[in-house]
Parts: C-alpha cells; structure tokens; sequence
C-alpha cells in the first residue's frame, strides 16, 4: 500500500549515491551508502527549516494563549465539553494550533519509515539460481548487492544487533557497531526532547504539546530497545537527524530567545533583572545618601558648645533691699 513511498525513498538514495560514486567514492563501500543516508537527513531537514520556524512560532502562541486558557479552566472545571469548546473556540479566533509543533516529526516519520523498510528489504533479498538479486523498488538488483557488501568498521548496512547477535559465530564487529549506534541514537533521542521541553515556555500540563514532548522523553528508551532491531543505515539516519536538530535548537533559540511567561523574549527578562538591580542599588545609594544629608543638616542646626574659659567667674553682690516703715515710711532699725 505504501510502496510508492518507499519507491520515493529509494529512488533519492540512489541518485544520491551515484552522485558520491561520481566523485570518486567507491560506490560499494560502506562511506558511500553511509554518506547517501546522512546526506538524504540533511536534504530533508532543509526543507524542513520553514516547518522548524513555523513550529517556535506555534509555541509562543500557545504561551501568549495560557493565562486566557487557565482562567476557562478555573470557569469550566466542572464543565469538560464545555471547556473544549471555549478552548477550541479561543485557537481559532487567534490563529492557534496546538498540533503544529508536531508537522516536523510528521513529516519525518514517513521517511523513517521509507528507509526502514528499503534497508529491510534489501537485507532479506536473496540471489536466484543465477546468481542475480532482484529489485528492491528502485534500487536496482546490482545496487542491491553492493548495499549488501558495504560495511563500516566491519558491520555491513543492512546488519541489525538482533540479526549479528542470533548469526554463529557472531560477529564482533557487527555487535560493537550497531550496539554503538543504539545507545548514540536514543542518548540524542532523549537530549533532543529534554532540550526542546526545557526551551519550550509552555507551563499547562493539559496542553497537548507538553503532553507529547513528556510522552517522548519516556519513550526514548523504548526507542533504544526497538533500535536493537534495526539496520545499520536506519540508526545512522537516526544519529544523523538527532544532532542536526540539536544544532539546529541551539542555533534558532540563541537567535531568537524563547518567550518568558509575560510573552517577552529572554532578553528582555534578563535586562528587567539587570535593571532591577541597578535600581535597588541605586536605592540603596539614594537612601544613604539622604541619611548623610540629614545627619549633617540636624548638626549644622545646633549651635556647637562655647568654650569653658579658665578664668575665675566674677560674682557681683546686689544690693539688698531694706523694708519701709508702714506709717513713717522711714528704714526699720
């Protein structure tokens, strides 16, 4: 049912291989299959960059919508349908989508997918009576040979770990590589979810982007258990767009910060922090300098203390004065 796509993958990878084999890489080397699956990552994830944007822009909008959504919560707890349909209600008439941060992992799937079955089918293909493969899709049956042939370090790209780990003797060289791409591949599948969570401004446990982003950081794992049973080829498309898109979150969200809770960019917070403090230092400095202004106005207001002199105090005796007669008037003897 889906052979068209898989026809689409393959045929991207071929033209992509012959472009290698063009300038002088051994077309059946590991290194030039390798070298088509991670240049295939990059060419998608090229076209990809406008979905990436369109999906930052997605999330700012869903934190400017947040308080407005928590405070339907608080008026609609009791009333789910309700809820959804004033929550819906507010999307729509701001333009918001709260699927959008998901496009880019929408889109890659299918290729994943793509590449998974390619790589599967041409490992599994078996030579006729004439010593001949058959086609697989659009990779042709003397590529599909070649395919089979190239190794990196050992390990060929159609190998998977359960596949070297089931064979006897085992191949050693088989195991450590695709055992090292396992744990390299869901390592950058946990970091890229943490880095993308820890980016994104979006508090509301309800909102399906958080809920998704959660969903993935526990599924990591699992995804390391399932890469036991993929190629070589598909874990190296893995690594390969893992780090791309943590250069990719690295490099957009210094450029452009993401948005604080009051809809501001990082930059902003930290410049009101910065301000902060310069005004409650400057604060500090006013008040101490009104205190010193006071101390010394209170003291220019008193007058400073005279001198004690060395000098004896002169007393002056006054006169006393003498009671009169009542009838003559004259001083009492």
């Amino acid at each position: 049912m889906l052979d068209w796509l898989y026809s689409i993958v393959a045929q991207l990878i071929v033209w992509i291989h012959t472009g290698l084999s063009a300038i002088g890489i051994d077309k059946d080397s590991g290194w030039a299959w390798g070298g088509s699956i991670i240049l295939l990552v990059v060419l998608l994830r090229l076209l990809m960059v406008p979905l990436f944007v369109k999906q930052i822009h997605a999330s700012r909008k869903m934190q400017e919508l947040n308080p407005q959504i928590q405070s339907l919560r608080k008026k609609y707890k009791n009333d789910k349908q309700r809820l959804n349909q004033e929550v819906m209600k507010l999307y729509q008439e701001n333009g918001a989508n709260p699927l959008s941060g998901c496009l880019p992992i929408l889109v890659q799937f299918p290729v994943f997918i793509g590449l998974f079955q390619v790589l599967k089918r041409i490992s599994d293909a078996k030579p006729n009576a004439s010593g001949q493969y058959p086609d697989v899709f659009a990779v042709t049956g003397d590529l599909v040979a070649s395919a089979q042939k190239a190794s990196i370090f050992g390990a060929h790209i159609p190998d998977t770990f359960i596949k070297a780990w089931g064979l006897d003797p085992r191949p050693i060289s088989a195991l450590v590589v695709t055992g090292i791409a396992v744990i390299i591949s869901s390592c950058t599948t946990f970091f890229t979810v943490r880095a993308s969570m820890r980016r994104q401004p979006i508090t509301d446990e309800n909102n399906p982007m958080m809920q998704a982003q959660k969903m993935m950081v526990v599924l990591a794992p699992v995804f390391g258990l399932f890469g036991l049973g993929f190629p070589l080829g598909v874990l190296l498309y893995w690594v390969t767009s893992n780090t791309w898109t943590l250069v990719q979150q690295h490099y957009i969200y210094s450029k452009y910060p993401p948005a604080t809770a009051d809809g501001n960019g990082a930059t902003a917070t930290t410049g009101a922090k910065t301000g902060a403090k310069a005004g409650a230092k400057g604060g500090k400095q006013d008040a101490a300098t009104t205190s010193l202004k006071k101390g010394k106005a209170r003291k220019d207001a008193e007058p400073d203390p005279e001198p004690e002199s060395d000098k004896p105090k002169v007393v002056r005796n006054q006169p006393t004065r003498k009671p009169r007669s009542k009838r003559s008037g004259s001083q009492k003897r």
